[in-house]
């Protein structure tokens, strides 16, 4: 008689196959709820990142947006794990907006003023200028005009910090990450460039301190690169630079405004249109910036708080640049080809076009 012949294995209570009921009880098992997804992955990756950037821009003298782009791209493959995304999120999201409301301590409304009438007017004509040609720049190219007006309102600002502001706006169901981050490349790149070439021209052409620092900081997209340029020159010509590249940055405020009025929302096609009151209303990090610029025009902070407001704004833009890039799909960069960049080609050499004239013209 074969071993276990008689037994009425249906009468047992945990008769059959063991493993065979195991098996089934995973499979049929209700899914468990899954705990919240740390930010710490995503997090650890963009600072250490970030941290390279900043070590090798400190050593090599190379601009640090640019450079953290460059680490963040090259490091894309980590945004292949979902552990990351909630870190990386909150990096290029909050860590932007935060970075942007910090800025508005390097600005008031008195160094706006220094400026005067007719100097101010043609920095606008400049700025106007530059956001047409990018436009049109972008039509000639086929580009989309969402991908324009990152572009155009990048160049006539603040660069990358601009860019980082009118993305938020636009959205990513409107222009990709990668669209976005190649904006970035491009507006970095001339930033370098105009830094090292423009105080040359200025001074080949026989600009006076004045005209040449109205130049070049009506013409460099990036803050740093701006100031740098200026002194580059001569000390007179820093000090002029820096006064007329603030007034660009205090005005990212009004243009985020006009362009979250303009588009309205960029949750996507299939979400209910804002009211008017909502897209009147300022989102809240350039309520905050321009709160913060308020404030800072009627007291006179301690120079190491300044200091410190500075390095931190440029630690979180950092952060933000660099989680932004880690999250781009490289594969579509490399599919958008050349055309991608004519928008802030055609931006920047009409902003320095326009900038040469009007110094010559009224300073």
């Amino acid at each position: 008689m074969a071993q276990g012949a008689g037994i009425d294995w249906d009468s047992l209570p945990h008769g059959g196959d063991l493993y065979g009921e195991l098996h089934l009880a995973e499979t049929t098992r209700p899914p468990r709820t899954a705990p919240a997804m740390s930010m710490f992955p995503g997090l650890a990756a963009c600072g250490v990142a970030s941290a390279a950037a900043a070590w090798l821009s400190d050593h090599y003298h190379f601009p640090i947006i640019l450079l953290g782009l460059l680490v963040g791209l090259s490091l894309n493959f980590i945004a292949h794990d979902p552990r990351t995304h909630r870190g990386l999120d909150f990096a290029s999201r909050t860590c932007l907006r935060l970075g942007i409301v910090a800025l508005g301590l390097q600005v008031t409304l008195a160094q706006i003023g220094a400026l005067g009438v007719w100097p101010f007017v043609a920095l606008l004509a400049v700025m106007a200028c530059a956001f047409v040609a990018a436009m049109a720049g972008g039509r000639m190219a086929g580009q989309s005009s969402y991908a324009s007006i990152l572009a155009g309102g990048a160049t006539a600002i603040c660069g990358a910090s601009a860019a980082l502001a009118l993305y938020g706006v636009i959205g990513k169901n409107r222009l990709s990450q990668a669209q976005f981050a190649l904006t970035l490349v491009g507006i970095s790149l001339a930033s370098a460039l105009a830094m090292s070439i423009y105080p040359t021209l200025a001074a080949e052409l026989h600009l006076n301190d004045r005209e040449a620092g109205f130049l070049i900081g009506a013409s460099i997209h990036d803050v740093a690169q701006a100031i740098g340029g200026g002194y580059a020159f001569s000390d007179a010509a820093g000090s002029y630079a820096t006064i007329v590249k603030l007034a660009r940055v205090a005005l990212l405020a009004p243009l985020v405004a006009v362009a979250s009025v303009a588009l309205g929302s960029g949750e996507g096609e299939g979400s209910p249109a804002p009211s008017v009151w909502r897209r009147l209303a300022l989102p809240w990090f350039i309520t905050a910036f321009l709160g913060v610029l308020a404030l800072n025009s009627v007291i006179t902070l301690p120079a190491p708080v300044s200091q410190a407001a500075l390095a931190g704004s440029k630690a979180l833009l950092l952060l933000a640049v660099t989680a932004t890039a880690i999250r781009s799909r490289m594969d579509l960069l490399m599919q958008m080809g050349w055309r991608a960049t004519i928008p802030v080609l055609t931006a920047t050499i009409a902003s320095f076009v326009a900038a040469l004239g009007f110094a010559v013209a009224f300073l």
